[in-house]
C-alpha cells in the first residue's frame, strides 16, 4: 500500500497538484484514491465533479482508466464515533471520583475532527480495494498537528488509562466501588479499540510506503516554511519524499520588451529561491510552470500530472536512513558514545535537548519529541551535543553510579 499526503502552506496549489498526481497514476492503470481532509474542501471543484464522503469514480477522458475520490466529511465522524468513545472517557472519569462538570471539560480534545479525519483515510487505505492512496491535506500548520495527533493521543490514553489496567477486565468496577461489571467492562473495550486505532494510525504513518510531499511556490518566505516543516516532520518520524514548486513563471528566453523583461526578473528570483532549497535538501525537486489556463477536470489534470513527473515514477520511495545510530564503545569508566540523530535544521531553529530518565527531549521551534535512548546509554550521561546539517550528534560518556551495575 502506498499513500501520500501533499500538504503545503495555503493557496499554494496543494490540492490540484494532488489531484493532477492522482490522475496521472490512474491514466498508467493504477487503482487510486485521492481524498481530501483539508477543511476548506476543494477536491471536487479541481475534478469538476461532486464529491461526498464515500468514494466516487471519476473518468479519465480519452481512456477505460477511472480514479476514484471522495471528501472527509469529519462533521459526520464526530456525531459518531467520536460521541461514544467520549461517553466512555467520561464514564471513567467519573468513575475515578471526577466531578460531572470536570469530566465534562476532559473529554472535549482539541483536534478530534482532524484525528477522525485520518482514521477515516486508514480506513478506506486498508479496505485493499486501491493500490494507491493521496490524500489533499490542509495547509502546513495544521497537517503538523493531524500528524502529530495519534501519538499525542495515545500518551494521553495511557497516562489515564493504562494498557495493563485495560487488560483486566472489572478492575474499573472495581476501583469505582460499582457493582456494574458490564458496564465499565464495555468503557474499556472502547477505550482498548481506541487504543489500537491509534497504534494502527502511528504504524502507518511512519510505514515505509508512506510518505509526505510538500508543495510549495518559489518565494523566500514559502521556502522558509518549507525547511521549517522538514524539520517538524523529521521530529515526528514522518518521511518526505520530494518537494513541488507550483506557478514557476515561464522563461522569456531572448523576447524584448517590458513584460518580457518583468518575466526574466521573477523568474532569476524564483531560480534563485529554488536553488538556496536545491543546497538545503536532497529531496527530489519538481518543477510546474505557471499555467495561463487554471487546469480543472480529469483531462487538464492528466496533462499537468505529464508535465509534473515526466519520465520519473510519481510514486518512487526513496531508502531512508536509520533515524538513530549509536557509535563508539568501551567497558571502561572512560568509554565514549555519540547518539547521531537524523533531523534536518534550519537556519534559524531554536534548539533545545533535556534528559529526562531514559528518555532524550528533543524540542525544535516549540515542537518536543520524546526519544527513548538506547539501552547502553541509560547508565550514561550526557556530555555535549552538536547540531549541523546531517542532523544532531549527542555524546555520553558512563555514569561511574549505575555503569558497574
Amino acid at each position: 500500500m502506498r499513500i501520500l499526503l501533499f500538504t503545503g502552506k495555503g493557496g499554494v496549489g496543494k490540492t490540484t497538484l494532488a489531484a493532477a498526481t492522482a490522475a496521472h497514476v490512474a491514466g498508467a492503470g493504477g487503482k487510486v484514491l485521492v481524498v481530501s481532509t483539508d477543511p476548506a474542501h476543494s477536491l471536487a471543484d479541481a475534478l469538476g465533479v461532486e464529491l461526498g464522503a464515500e468514494p466516487a469514480e471519476v473518468r479519465l477522458g480519452g481512456s477505460r482508466a477511472v480514479l476514484h475520490a471522495a471528501e472527509v466529511q469529519t462533521r459526520a465522524l464526530v456525531d459518531g464515533t467520536w460521541r461514544e468513545l467520549r461517553e466512555h472517557l467520561r464514564t471513567m472519569l467519573q468513575g475515578a471520583g471526577v466531578g460531572e462538570v470536570d469530566a465534562e471539560e476532559l473529554t472535549v480534545l482539541p483536534g478530534v475532527e482532524d484525528l477522525l479525519a485520518l482514521t477515516e483515510v486508514h480506513r478506506l487505505a486498508v479496505s485493499g480495494l486501491w493500490d494507491t492512496v493521496l490524500v489533499d491535506c490542509g495547509p502546513t500548520a495544521e497537517t503538523l498537528r493531524l500528524l502529530a495527533l495519534p501519538e499525542s493521543l495515545a500518551g494521553y490514553l495511557e497516562r489515564l488509562f493504562p494498557a495493563h489496567r485495560r487488560a483486566v477486565r472489572g478492575l474499573l468496577a472495581g476501583i469505582a466501588g460499582s457493582d456494574q461489571v458490564q458496564r465499565w467492562d464495555s468503557v474499556a473495550d472502547g477505550l482498548g479499540r481506541l487504543a489500537e486505532r491509534l497504534a494502527a494510525l502511528k504504524d502507518v504513518l511512519v510505514d515505509p510506503g508512506t510518505s509526505v510531499r510538500l508543495v510549495l511556490t518559489p518565494e523566500s518566505v514559502v521556502a522558509a516554511e518549507t525547511r521549517r516543516t522538514l524539520t517538524a516532520l523529521a521530529l515526528q518520524q514522518i518521511q518526505v519524499d520530494g518537494l513541488i514548486a507550483n506557478r514557476v513563471v515561464p522563461n522569456p528566453g531572448s523576447a524584448r520588451g517590458a513584460a518580457a523583461q518583468w518575466l526574466r526578473t521573477r523568474r532569476r528570483e524564483q531560480e534563485d529561491v529554488l536553488d538556496t532549497l536545491r543546497t538545503a535538501t536532497d529531496l527530489p525537486l519538481h518543477v510546474v510552470e505557471h499555467r495561463a489556463a487554471e487546469p480543472v477536470g480529469a483531462e487538464a489534470l492528466q496533462e499537468l500530472g505529464a508535465e509534473l513527473y515526466a519520465e520519473s515514477d510519481p510514486l518512487e520511495t526513496r531508502p531512508t536512513a536509520p533515524a538513530m545510530r549509536v557509535t563508539g564503545g568501551g567497558r571502561s569508566l572512560d568509554a565514549e558514545y555519540a547518539l547521531q540523530i537524523a533531523l534536518p535544521l534550519h537556519p534559524a531553529a531554536e534548539l533545545d535537548l533535556a534528559r529526562i530518565g531514559d528518555e532524550l527531549a528533543i524540542t525544535v521551534d516549540g515542537r518536543r519529541r520524546l526519544v527513548a535512548l538506547p539501552a547502553v546509554l541509560r547508565r550514561c550521561i550526557v556530555t555535549s551535543a552538536i547540531a549541523g546539517d546531517d542532523g544532531l550528534t549527542v555524546r555520553f560518556r558512563p555514569d561511574p553510579e549505575q555503569w558497574m551495575r
